[in-house]
């Protein structure tokens, strides 16, 4: 759910709540009970679970996509042989 920044016309109260897109927009303060205006507030947003940041990005160790070669390196396909 998305997190709404109000600001009260009365007391200068700021407060946030987390409301649902089909939630009426609040009307009054809870501190003071005057009339309160939503504001426009940079949205942070977090990234979880795994995903592509994680196997992509990540701090961890690297995947290697070719397969190890069985002869040591020694084969006619590996680049240390020729």
């Amino acid at each position: 759910m998305p997190l709404y920044e109000y600001q009260c016309t009365q007391c200068d109260n700021r407060f946030e709540l987390r409301q649902k897109f089909s939630d009426e927009p609040a009307r009054e303060c809870p501190a003071c009970g005057g009339a309160v205006q939503k504001l426009i507030s940079q949205s942070g947003f977090a990234l979880k679970g795994g995903g592509w940041y994680a196997e992509g990005y990540g701090s961890g160790s690297k995947k290697s996509d070719a397969p190890a070669c069985p002869s040591g390196g020694n084969c006619a396909g590996c680049p240390s042989a020729a």
